[in-house]
This record gives structure tokens, C-alpha cells and sequence, in this order.
């Protein structure tokens, strides 16, 4: 279903309207506390025209342009996880009745959203998802009734930031597969406009309320060069290569050490990671105890908690959190899930306070001949796992 069309700023604007007219929660890119965050749009005064944002090891700034692009960033703090895999969410309610209490299902939402600006990296970071919630054993319905009634707006990335290396994960630059439609924006002296694919049938009845015309061989090349020279900016590598074997090897590596005297244990890397999914459940009450709720929260092997069993934590230091999510993440990911839970997306290097950069960390892990020359971690629980 290759068709490839052109739509202009209007064109755009009408597209939000209609998915709006259709029932659609339209969700897409906003500037706010001074970051470009995913939030409920109505129109394309609400995009983030003329921004854009610089991102390195633990730095993200927002600059102006020179133009006025309305999708000229990379990636925020926020990833869709947030809609389909809610932070907070009440599972049931109980209230007191007499000597006996009553137990309150929780009705299940059922919100039609469209995503608008979705990039490549982000679609893996979805389908790696889908594996967890919908292909496992378990079915989480709540993901699976908000998963299938939404609308996915890929929008192709005109330039890569300095902490992304999705090329190396094969997650990007060029979304491929997995949306309605993607975009690719121009900007030049012919005009502001969209070279649009359509990816599946619900796409391309929308695209039939849209005014539009079909795409010129030249534009449909302008908008693969785009594509092209963001995958050659990019700046960072991480080699894939037989990585979980070696990380497996190297569990008390020293290396795992010198991350440690530099790690916060503040969870930055998991709320920020667009596939993280730990969560945990907590149970509330009113001041007279005739209320009861049940909610399930984001949680994080980071967390002091998180891998509390009676008698302790099974993780007490910062070593063993930190080495237990990245080999998770990059290596038994892949026993659980068969794939890597990386989308390469770079939001754990720019959010990490530290400017912990694992494509950095890991060759430094992976190479037997490091010498330890760091000072290692005190209060590591002898009785630790891995």
C-alpha cells in the first residue's frame, strides 16, 4: 500500500480536525516547562512550530529556528507509554457495608487516540510492548483495548539529536511499517508541505477527507534524502554484535563499579525509556477506613522497594540495580522477549543527570582487559542476585 501523496499546513490542520470530528483524542507534540512533551492537541497552533531541540549526555535544551517546521525536534521526555500504558491506574474500589465491604471493578477506558508525531524508534518502542502486554501468557486488557482503537501518525526524522544511535538498533531513522500514515516534511522554495504514505486502509479513507494531490517523483526523492542524511548524522554507535553473550560474561566486571560511583539511583533512565514496563501496586484508604482503593503505579528496578522480599532487597546497592537494568534491557530482554528492549532513542543518556551514556559504558563492560582502576562500591549485599 505505497501510495505517497502530498498534504500542505492546512491540509494538515483539516487532518487533526477531522480525527477530532471522528472521535479521536488527537495526542501530539507541545512545547511545555520548556520541553517538547506529548500532550492532547486541537489544531497546529499547538505543535511546536519553529523549535527545536539540543540534546547530549545529560543536557536538553529547547532553540528556536530559522524556519517556521513544525516537526523540527527529535524526542522530549515523553513517550506514547504514557497513553497506552498509563503512570496511574485505579484497578478497583472498596467501600465499607456494615460488618462486610464491597468490592468496586473498575470499568475499563476505552479512549479512541491518534497519535500525531510519532518517530520510527518509537514504533519499535510500541511493538516491543505489544510483546510484553499482548503476546505473553498473560493479556493486559487495559493496553489492549487502548492499543487497538489507536490511530498512529508516524512523522519521518528531518535531523537525528546528540544522543541518538537508532541506526544501530535498526529502529530508525525511516519508519517502515506499523502506522496509518508517515510524514515527511519539506521545507524549501517551493513551500511548506508533506510527503504522506499511506500505511493501511483506515489511512487512506481518512486521507479521502483531506484535501491532497499525488506526489511527484522529485518530492517523494527529496523526502528519502531527508531520511538519508539524518541516518549519516548520527553521531553515536553501539555494536550489537553477540552483545548479550558478552554482557552475560562480564556481570562483575569493574567497569560495573565506575558506573555505580556515578549513578544516582534517581530512575530517570526508566521513566524517560519508551519500552520500561515494571509497575507496582498500591493500596489507599480514606481517614475513616470505609474507602479503599487499588492503584497500579510506574515503578523502577531502581527503586529501593522495587526488589523488596521479606528479610530485604535483593538489589541493595547501586551496582546491582544499575547492572540489572542494563543487562535486562540488552541481553535477557532478548531470553524473555526475542528482541532487544532498546529502541536506541537516546533518552537514558540525555535525562540521566550524570550523563550516563551506555553506548560509552558497554564497550568499556564488554572489554575483557580492563584493568580496575575504580573504587568499588561499599555495602553490596553478599547474598545479591545479578
Amino acid at each position: 500500500m505505497a501510495e505517497e501523496i502530498i498534504i500542505d499546513r492546512e491540509g494538515l490542520d483539516q487532518l487533526i480536525h477531522v480525527l477530532r470530528e471522528m472521535g479521536f483524542q488527537v495526542a501530539g507534540p507541545t512545547v511545555r516547562d520548556e520541553a517538547i512533551v506529548y500532550e492532547s492537541i486541537r489544531s497546529i497552533n499547538d505543535l511546536p512550530e519553529g523549535w527545536t531541540d539540543e540534546q547530549k549526555g545529560g543536557y536538553y535544551r529547547l532553540k528556536k529556528r530559522s524556519d517556521k517546521a513544525l516537526f523540527g525536534y527529535v524526542v522530549g521526555p515523553h513517550s506514547w507509554k504514557k497513553f497506552l500504558h498509563p503512570p496511574e491506574r485505579r484497578l478497583w474500589q472498596a467501600k465499607q457495608d456494615g460488618n462486610d465491604f464491597e468490592i468496586i471493578p473498575e470499568e475499563l477506558a476505552t479512549p479512541k487516540f491518534a497519535f500525531l508525531g510519532v518517530r520510527s524508534c518509537e514504533l519499535h518502542a510500541i511493538a516491543i510492548q505489544d510483546k510484553v502486554f499482548l503476546d505473553d501468557t498473560y493479556v493486559n486488557t487495559d493496553y489492549k483495548i487502548r492499543r487497538e482503537n489507536a490511530f498512529f501518525i508516524a512523522v519521518q526524522c528531518g535531523q537525528s539529536a546528540g544522543t541518538c544511535f537508532c541506526v544501530s538498533m535498526k529502529t530508525g531513522p525511516k519508519a517502515e511499517s506499523g502506522f496509518d500514515l508517515a510524514m515527511t516534511e519539506i521545507l524549501n522554495d517551493d513551500g511548506h508541505y508533506f510527503v504522506v504514505e499511506v500505511g493501511s486502509e483506515q489511512g487512506r479513507k481518512l486521507m479521502e477527507k483531506i484535501p491532497h494531490r499525488q506526489a511527484h517523483s522529485k518530492e517523494v526523492e527529496q523526502a528519502n534524502h531527508i531520511v538519508n542524511e539524518t541516518g549519516i548524522q548520527m553521531e553515536r554507535v553501539l555494536d550489537t554484535t553477540d552483545l548479550k553473550e558478552l554482557l552475560y560474561k562480564n556481570l562483575e566486571h569493574p567497569q560495573w563499579d565506575d558506573i555505580a560511583n556515578r549513578c544516582l539511583s534517581c530512575a530517570n533512565c526508566t521513566m524517560v525509556c519508551p519500552t520500561c514496563f515494571c509497575s507496582t501496586v498500591e493500596d489507599v484508604t480514606d481517614i475513616t477506613g470505609e474507602h479503599a482503593e487499588r492503584w497500579q503505579k510506574w515503578d523502577s528496578c531502581f527503586t529501593m522497594d522495587f526488589s523488596h522480599l521479606h528479610g530485604g532487597e535483593v538489589r541493595s546497592s547501586t551496582k546491582s540495580k544499575y547492572r540489572q537494568w542494563l543487562t535486562h534491557k540488552l541481553a535477557s530482554w532478548q531470553d524473555q522477549f526475542g528482541s532487544s528492549g532498546c529502541v536506541g532513542c537516546g533518552r537514558c543518556i540525555t535525562w540521566c543527570p550524570v550523563a550516563i551514556d551506555l553506548t560509552e559504558e558497554i564497550p568499556k563492560i564488554c572489554d575483557s582487559t580492563t584493568q580496575n582502576t575504580s573504587t568499588p562500591v561499599k555495602n553490596e549485599a553478599p547474598n545479591e542476585i545479578p
